[in-house]
């Protein structure tokens, strides 16, 4: 929670708690699912499909984006839980750790309501079907892609995705609306893959005002593409999650084979420099407006430099936990977050957790 919460701060489901948040798009997903089966009988008479006329083909072609939905939000789930295993498994061997300072309790119930974005964007997605299928009945169904719109997609984010979130993240800064509403996602020094989506409801529609500038883009320029906007999504979160991940996996050489990269592709210590800095690299994940306008850290080449060079830690003391039930694997650190910030209380079985130490 931000120092002094500003309106838009909560969620419009938090009445409904992290377990039946989810039902606020049951309703979508059991028109899409009901929508999935028409389509499905459909196909399988032919006297129907002799009947639809060019138009219904169309609107037929296009249900599909409405059926890719669903799909796509459990993938961005997925995507989302493979960095957080991934960061938490490399970061407790320390190598090319970024920040040493251990994440406290607080801060992983502080983030778990990190698939509030998800429901948001699914939520825009379903609606923002229904006006995608009415353009597709006059024009043509959205293809599944589009070199044009890709292309479109990427200079918009460029230009000013990048340039106006650089400016918003600057003022996002200021004492008014830091203490506000940023502070909230600064709370978190050292950063989990989730700490990118941990901000109040009002600023991740502010965000999201933005990432849907190329979207709406190459809408309404009729060059969208199915696999062009879910891509330009799953960049996002790959990038959000890259840069707040802790450790460093970005090699020199990259930068030192394509020098002009480094203006154009941050890495997860340059943005660390940020949470621990807050006055430095507000970049979102193309660097060059700080380069620009001379918000750079000075340390930021020095930081990747020995966040590279950091070995495996060798331990004293090693504690070993020995899941015995299916159930209690989720339980640990590197399993689901939502789940390890919670004991494991088994309902139907005794389940004897073993601890060993072993003395290095």
């Amino acid at each position: 929670m931000a120092s002094k919460p500003g309106i838009l701060t909560d969620w419009p489901w938090k009445h409904l708690g992290s377990r039946f948040k989810y039902i606020v798009l049951v309703p979508w997903v059991v028109d899409s699912t009901y929508t999935a089966l028409k389509m499905m009988s459909k196909s399988t008479s032919t006297n129907q499909e002799e009947e639809s006329g060019s138009n219904n083909n169309s609107r037929g072609d296009d249900t599909r984006i409405y059926l890719i939905i669903l799909p796509f939000l459990l993938w961005r789930i997925i995507h989302a839980q493979i960095w957080t295993s991934y960061a938490r498994f490399r970061t407790a061997k320390a190598k090319n750790r970024i920040t040493d300072k251990p994440i406290e309790f607080e801060q992983v119930d502080r983030e778990s309501n990190w698939d509030d974005n998800i429901i948001l964007t699914g939520v825009i997605g379903y609606v923002g079907w229904k006006w995608v299928a009415a353009a597709a009945v006059e024009n043509s169904p959205m293809p599944i892609w589009r070199t044009d719109g890709v292309v479109i997609t990427i200079l918009m984010h460029m230009g000013p995705v990048e340039y106006l979130y650089y400016w918003l993240h600057r003022a996002l800064h200021h004492h008014f609306l830091y203490s506000r509403y940023h502070s909230h996602h600064h709370s978190s020094i050292v950063t989990e893959p989730v700490t990118s989506v941990i901000h109040p409801f009002g600023e991740i529609v502010s965000y999201l005002v933005l990432f849907f500038i190329p979207i709406l883009t190459v809408i309404l320029t009729g060059t969208a593409s199915i696999v062009g906007i879910l891509g330009y999504l799953t960049y996002i979160d790959f990038m959000n999650y890259l840069g707040h991940c802790n450790f460093e996996l970005v090699p020199i050489s990259v930068f030192r084979f394509f020098p002009l990269l480094k203006y154009f592709f941050y890495t997860p210590s340059f943005h660390s420099l940020h949470h621990t800095r807050f006055r430095t690299n507000y970049s979102l994940f193309m660097p060059i407006y700080d380069y620009i306008y001379g918000t750079m850290d000075t340390s930021s080449d020095e930081l990747h430099r020995t966040s590279l060079m950091r070995r495996d830690e060798q331990p004293d003391v090693v504690h070993l936990t020995h899941p015995s039930t299916l159930e209690s694997v989720y339980h640990v650190q590197p399993g689901l977050a939502s789940l390890a910030t919670k004991p494991y209380n088994p309902t139907t079985t005794t389940t004897v957790v073993t601890h060993d130490v072993i003395c290095c």
